[in-house]
């Protein structure tokens, strides 16, 4: 199979129709389910989750509304950051890390939500201004030098395994609020929140379960007043298939990707 060309900027006008439809869809979604929680209006923020999309996919997203995208591989961020900058730029937004566009109109979140391999860190730290992945002190660690070495600060939320799940990444949730107080003394990194995969089972209870306990976990992160955990109030849960159950627990991110941009390519 042909491989997909991610640094595509041209979508046809059909594919732009059927993106700008779905984000439409999923950000109904995203208020029925605000409205139905008792939560604020706008207090839970969609990010479209970019994994084998193109450029031009992911331009048509954020032309319809998408306002924070995310990316798992950080080859994929290195194929699409430079193409997604510049036209961004020339719609008045600055994507992520970049600070090329003088005054901005608005600035795009760009997040690395998948897993960092720290011989990867230097590829992705030009780019995004926060990685969600993060669940070791040692990859903190890592990114904190790279950070530091660099002049910036990058955002950081820590990854919780609640579920339990083998196939999930993330730390253990008995961890979590050890890691988050030691990630937030680090220099160059601002602990902005947790994150976590819902469980993979049809009981909405285990997974509501699952989110319910990561909010609470990040509450105890908070009220520690720990150095460095005054900025830990992110809650990035829920995607496509469950984000409503996120959102009632108290989500203020949620990730999708199929919902906007259809059934996954495969390259």
């Amino acid at each position: 199979m042909e491989h997909k060309n991610l640094a595509n900027e041209v979508v046809d006008e059909s594919r732009a129709r059927q993106i700008a439809d779905n984000v439409r869809r999923a950000l109904d979604r995203v208020a029925t389910a605000e409205a139905e929680a008792g939560r604020e209006m706008g207090s839970v923020r969609l990010l479209a989750a970019t994994k084998t999309r193109d450029v031009g996919e992911i331009l048509a997203a954020i032309d319809a509304g998408v306002r924070m995208i995310g990316e798992n591989r950080p080859q994929e961020i290195v194929a699409k950051a430079p193409g997604l900058a510049k036209r961004l730029a020339e719609r008045g937004f600055a994507l992520g890390a970049d600070s090329s566009v003088a005054e901005p109109v608005e600035h795009i979140p760009f997040h690395l939500i998948g897993q960092l391999q720290s011989n990867k860190i230097g590829k992705v730290l030009p780019s995004v201004d926060a990685i969600e992945s993060v669940d070791s002190i040692e990859l903190a660690e890592k990114i904190a030098r790279r950070a530091v070495a660099r002049g910036i600060t990058v955002g950081m939320l820590l990854e919780v395994n609640e579920s339990g799940e083998d196939s999930k990444s993330g730390c253990p949730p008995s961890h979590a609020i050890d890691l988050a107080q030691r990630i937030g003394a680090m220099g160059g990194l601002e602990l902005q929140g947790l994150m976590t995969i819902g469980a993979h089972v049809d009981d909405e209870r285990v997974i509501r379960s699952g989110f319910a306990h990561l909010r609470r976990t990040r509450d105890l992160i908070l009220d520690s007043g720990a150095e460095g955990t005054g900025h830990c109030v992110e809650l990035s849960m829920g995607m496509s298939q469950d984000m409503e159950l996120a959102i009632a627990e108290g989500a203020t991110i949620v990730r999708v990707g199929t919902a906007i941009f259809g059934a996954r390519d495969f390259i």
